[in-house]
């Protein structure tokens, strides 16, 4: 992976800004460590930063095509996974190649079919192409956003990058953030609304999206969206068909002229994926599979069973390293290591994150990045196929809010009280609740019970997988990683979201389909072991290092999330036995010590990024 940044101003000729576009492109240095480069012609300005994946020795950018005084030039930050496809089908049009990087790819496409050529892509991307022939810019980003794009519209400037850090370095953005923004932080996050950048001058183009920008402004579209039709398929079709997609993205994505790994945790999905990757390394001759795994010092010795965290993962991830027989990495944090890393995790970000979910997998990552390049993930089947608790729990189906996020009064109490009326906590969920269950694909003649498990999809692909599609990104790309995520294949993801309820299910098992997909591939008791979620510590340790860290902030009256918070009720809850609490106010993860962590976090964001609040 990459990262890209630059500029478009119509009306000057920005070649006296040379050092401001080097400046903004270093800001992404850690997501692209092998290689920088810039380019300017005219009104517009091109940053990139490389990680060598695909022909390494070639594809630096941005790269340039000059066709009889037309000019093309692209950044781009992703894999094309139907590179050669397409490479072939250019090269029967007459187009020739000078590399073996799907950079050349993509842009021959854009020579060839224009914006259309996001029709034809399948991979995780974002990415800006200069055109002179059309005297525009055209940027768009993959349909499940996997990886991340922003920009901000400003002063007849369109301003973007890879991270917000890219975009702020440019002086027309100030990091001012506003009533809405701060909703943001303290009511969704660490979730984000799709589009919302947080800080007021930014915004994120959408995953399926592509814009245009030309003289005459700034044109977004949809390219994409999931489609809901009848699904014609019986049970063991389908199985049959999920296998087959599964197979062809898992091979597809584990193509690099670089080390790959898979991150392995015993559990359903990353199983699979390891299953089907040391499977195919046997076909191609490619010798022993690397996988991961990670865990916490003393986790063995304090971890407790609950509804959440139904299980530890160390015997499974053994059960699979004696099945496939991989040459295992056991990476082990202690809590000081984890806190530590909170505000490295939140500078990643450019944002307040997970807490120590984040940090644990950003330290992950830099251990990972020491033997490999790219990692394999099972990120995302659980959205897709309807794994988590909230799928399958009455009162979280129908709680009329995120499923995932539903401490509303808990989140509005710790505020204070002048910040509170100001962002309106439960009206502002509401509305973005709504604006979700109002775009969801409906499809005719579906009972209550069908539809209310497509808004429950829809919510799941399009509001919790982005935060941890960034997490992933973020804290990967923060330590040179790339890491794949074989089930956010677009194909996949429309096939899964029309297979109906009863066959999702089968079995009377979360994400039955998904197993039964699986017969053959995976051990019976690992093809049936109940859903266990990203592992998090459960040393007393860290509640006790971010409680204390939470307070310090509050006894520090230069804080600068003093005047934003009711400390009163922080440290009411840091004295009861809410601070240990195994109950979720985010996700399946952030509980207690992990609220203390978060708020530890928005602290440092406000300072290091010296935030303005108006």
């Amino acid at each position: 992976m990459c990262g890209i940044t630059g500029f478009i101003e119509w009306n000057r000729d920005l070649t006296q800004d040379s050092a401001l576009l080097l400046t903004m492109t270093e800001t992404l240095g850690k997501r692209g460590p092998d290689a920088g480069g810039t380019w300017i012609s005219g009104p517009c300005a091109f940053g990139h930063r490389r990680l060598s994946v695909m022909d390494p020795a070639n594809g630096a950018q941005p790269m340039v095509i000059e066709e009889e005084n037309h000019v093309y030039t692209v950044v781009y930050n992703g894999e094309i996974y139907n590179a050669p496809e397409l490479k072939q089908a250019l090269q029967q049009r007459g187009y020739h190649f000078r590399t073996q990087c799907d950079t050349e790819v993509l842009l021959q496409a854009y020579i060839e079919w224009g914006p259309d050529c996001v029709y034809k892509l399948n991979g995780i991307f974002a990415f800006a192409i200069w055109d002179s022939v059309r005297e525009h810019v055209f940027l768009a980003r993959d349909r499940l956003g996997v990886k991340p794009l922003f920009y901000s519209e400003i002063d007849g400037a369109l301003i973007f990058g890879s991270e917000p850090k890219a975009i702020l370095e440019h002086p027309k953005v100030e990091p001012i953030v506003d009533a809405e923004g701060l909703a943001e932080v303290f009511v969704v996050g660490p979730a984000r609304t799709p589009g919302h950048g947080v800080y007021t001058q930014l915004k994120e183009l959408r995953p399926g999206h592509a814009m245009i920008f030309s003289r005459s402004g700034l044109r977004k579209y949809t390219y994409w969206q999931l489609e809901s039709y009848q699904h014609e398929d019986d049970v063991d079709t389908t199985a049959s068909k999920l296998r087959e997609l599964l197979r062809d993205t898992a091979e597809r994505q584990l193509l690099s002229d670089v080390p790959v790994c898979t991150l392995l945790s015993g559990g359903l999905d990353s199983s699979a994926l390891t299953a089907l990757a040391v499977d195919y390394y046997n076909r191609s001759g490619q010798g022993q599979l690397h996988t991961y795994s990670v865990d916490y010092v003393d986790n063995d010795k304090y971890f407790q069973e609950h509804s959440y965290q139904p299980g530890a993962d160390a015997p499974w991830i053994q059960r699979m390293i004696d099945e496939l027989g991989t040459q295992h990495h056991w990476i082990r944090f202690d809590t000081p290591e984890l806190v530590e890393a909170l505000n490295a995790s939140t500078e990643a970000r450019d944002l307040p994150g997970m807490a120590d979910v984040d940090s644990s997998l950003y330290l992950f990552s830099r251990e990972i990045k020491k033997d490999a390049t790219v990692a394999l993930s099972g990120e995302a089947a659980d959205e897709i196929f309807g794994g988590y608790p909230w799928f399958h729990r009455e009162e979280l189906l129908n709680s009329g809010t995120f499923p995932w996020s539903v401490a509303t009064d808990l989140r509005s109490d710790l505020l204070a009280p002048e910040i509170k009326d100001w962002i309106r906590p439960e009206e502002y969920i509401q509305d973005r609740y709504q604006d979700a269950v109002n775009e969801v694909p409906k499809l005719a003649a579906e009972t209550r019970r069908e539809a209310r498990m497509r808004i429950m999809s829809y919510l799941n692909i399009t509001r919790f997988m982005p935060t941890l599609l960034d997490r992933k990104d973020r804290m990967s790309m923060a330590a040179s990683l790339e890491v794949r995520v074989p089930f956010c294949d677009h194909r996949l993801v429309q096939y899964v979201w029309n297979i109906p309820w009863e066959i999702k299910t089968a079995g009377d098992r979360e994400k039955g389909i998904l197993r039964k997909a699986l017969e053959g591939i995976l051990p019976q008791d690992v093809l049936y072991r109940k859903k266990s979620p990203y592992p998090k510590t459960h040393n007393p340790a860290y509640l006790n290092m971010v409680r204390q860290q939470i307070l310090n902030i509050l006894d520090d009256s230069s804080s600068p999330i003093l005047p934003l918070i009711n400390s009163a009720k922080i440290r009411e809850i840091a004295a009861s036995p809410e601070a240990s609490s195994n109950l979720p106010w985010f996700g399946q993860l952030m509980s207690g010590p992990q609220l203390f962590a978060y708020l530890t976090q928005v602290n440092h964001w406000l300072k290091t990024y010296k935030v303005i609040i108006r």
